[in-house]
């Protein structure tokens, strides 16, 4: 835990703490903004940033991320909330229950070495899915741009209800939205390496009262409550903490994603690794925390990641010093936040958001690869027509069909001997390649699985009838396959029964240790016998060639 520690110098200090002021000058209108997002009063921001900073420095072994909310993770969190109760007073119980869960599933996960599952959830899903997402928020924060509610539903019913009430719009509210947007846009294209939310929201503060944009109609945020941390449990029913554990394993599943391709691009960029079963336990121990203190769920933030590295950061100082500087926020400073004008925050977080909106990649899908480009389609309408967590699980199902579609597709390869050696190879890529007369020696390209063993099972089946002369012996090559299931070893079974009613005698070649353990407790073990197993193709095919025809 924390062996960074042992090895810090002052030398880093200067960088860590710019990092960190950075950081701070992001975390608070941010964290503020995403507290709205998620349902929640900006009071509970104040809460869970401190600790999630804390508790990852700690557990982690990013250098460079910054654990705290996102708007990845409050919205799934207000979507898995909403769909509890719609009441704002439960909000805060159900939010930090959430939290909870999703920290122990994380947990859990980590200490049992489930890292690698975000390998599965496919890039092209992932990207749709965030485009969605963030859609999803601009039409949200969109309503607070001109004064209005957003209503219910899904994407287009919000965008309607937003449009159907045009003549509701408030011009100053506008005004001042519009105005925070392209300020913001300002910032970051023209100096990017100044804190732009900071500077808007400084500006709004400073301008709200004098300009009186409270009378004019302009929401504010209003009082904000000291915000120190303290333990809390979330006081909700047995039943909720069970409603709520079906929505978590989505949440968990992107919150950890999120968190771990930030981890993992910083780690790349710099020559370090991480490992994602750390990763795993040290999130979720932050978002167990966090719930503790009546926070709500946190991830990875790419934005303040980038923002306190390119600053200078370079350690996890930089979050434990950021987290002593929003503990002074939160106990001294929260007053100044009263009159912060809500279309502001709106407009912090759209531009917040908008970096998820890839719509490059969308295009280099549509160039290269049309399956990817139908994938980030179909997850992206998902979100915006079922909203955000069937979305999700719409995008993991998507990434479950595209690996078992991938993994069941196995070429069986035609293998040959290399002139001059003793080594075989696909004669679709060696036309040199000789294969033996009378022997037909085969090589499924990966592992086999219930998913595609009788896939090959046929595609060898069919090169027997079409090999002329027909072989008196096929040599199958199980380099890929470390193990044999039984489901696989019952269809290898099957086809050796096929090719015997021919005449046909099967030979099998390179069967890893563990494989042959798995072989030795099936019955094709005894009909194959010892005779029939061997060490290599050669080997394989020596022995075929050399039984009586």
């Amino acid at each position: 835990m924390a062996g960074w520690l042992v090895r810090y110098h002052k030398g880093l200090l200067r960088g860590d703490v710019l990092g960190a002021l950075t950081a701070w000058a992001l975390i608070v209108p941010e964290s503020v903004a995403y507290a709205q997002i998620a349902g929640l009063p900006p009071q509970n921001a104040f809460y869970a940033a401190p600790v999630a900073l804390l508790v990852y420095a700690l557990f982690g072994r990013s250098n460079f991320l910054i654990v705290g909310a996102t708007s990845a993770a409050a919205v799934l969190s207000a979507a898995a909330v909403s769909d509890i109760s719609g009441d704002p007073q439960d909000a805060v119980g159900l939010s930090a229950a959430l939290a909870v869960i999703v920290g122990a599933v994380l947990l859990i996960a980590g200490v049992a070495r489930l890292g690698f599952i975000t390998n599965f959830l496919a890039e092209p899903a992932l990207v749709g899915f965030l485009f969605g997402m963030a859609l999803t928020i601009v039409v949200r924060q969109g309503a607070k741009l001109v004064g209005v509610s957003s209503g219910d539903g899904n994407f287009f019913e919000r965008l309607w209800t937003i449009l159907s009430e045009a003549p509701e719009w408030s011009l100053t509210t506008l005004a001042v939205g519009a105005s925070a947007l392209a300020l913001l846009l300002l910032l970051e294209r023209f100096v990017p390496r100044l804190p732009a939310a900071l500077i808007v929201l400084a500006l709004a503060l400073v301008l709200s009262a004098p300009l009186r944009l409270k009378d004019h109609g302009v929401d504010i945020v209003g009082e904000i409550p000291s915000a120190v941390p303290v333990p809390h449990l979330p006081g909700i029913a047995a039943q909720d903490w069970i409603a709520l554990s079906a929505g978590a394993l989505g949440v968990a599943l992107v919150v950890f994603a999120e968190a771990f391709s930030m981890a993992s691009r910083f780690a790349r960029e710099h020559g370090q690794d991480v490992d994602a079963d750390r990763e795993m336990t040290a999130v979720g121990l932050s978002n167990i925390a966090v719930g503790l203190v009546r926070g709500f769920v946190v991830s990875g933030s790419a934005s303040r990641s980038a923002a306190a590295t390119g600053a200078g950061g370079r350690t996890p100082m930089v979050s434990l010093i950021a987290a002593g500087l929003i503990l002074l926020t939160g106990a001294f400073l929260t007053p100044l936040f009263t009159d912060l004008p809500e279309p502001v925050l709106g407009a912090i977080v759209i531009v917040a958001v908008r970096g998820f909106m890839r719509v490059g990649e969308l295009r280099r899908y549509a160039a290269l690869d049309r399956q990817s480009l139908w994938v980030a389609l179909t997850a992206l309408i998902g979100v915006l027509l079922f909203d955000l967590l069937p979305g999700l699980l719409l995008a993991v199902a998507l990434s479950l069909v595209l690996f078992i579609a991938a993994a069941s597709r196995r070429n069986v390869a035609v293998l040959g001997r290399l002139p001059g050696t003793r080594l075989y190879a696909d004669t679709a890529q060696h036309p040199d390649a000789a294969t033996t007369p009378g022997v037909l020696a085969v090589r499924p390209d990966g592992s086999l699985f219930f998913g595609n063993v009788n896939r090959v099972r046929i595609a060898v089946r069919d090169l027997v009838a079409e090999a002329s002369p027909p072989p008196r012996a096929v040599v199958l090559d199980l380099t890929g396959s470390y193990r044999l299931g039984i489901p696989v070893l019952d269809t290898l079974g099957e086809l050796r029964e096929e090719l015997a009613r021919k005449g046909i005698i099967l030979h099998l070649a390179h069967v890893r240790a563990r494989a042959e353990q798995d072989l030795d407790r099936h019955a094709l073990a005894d009909h194959v016998g010892p005779h029939g197993l061997h060490r290599t193709v050669d080997d394989a095919i020596s022995a075929a060639t050399s039984e009586p025809a």
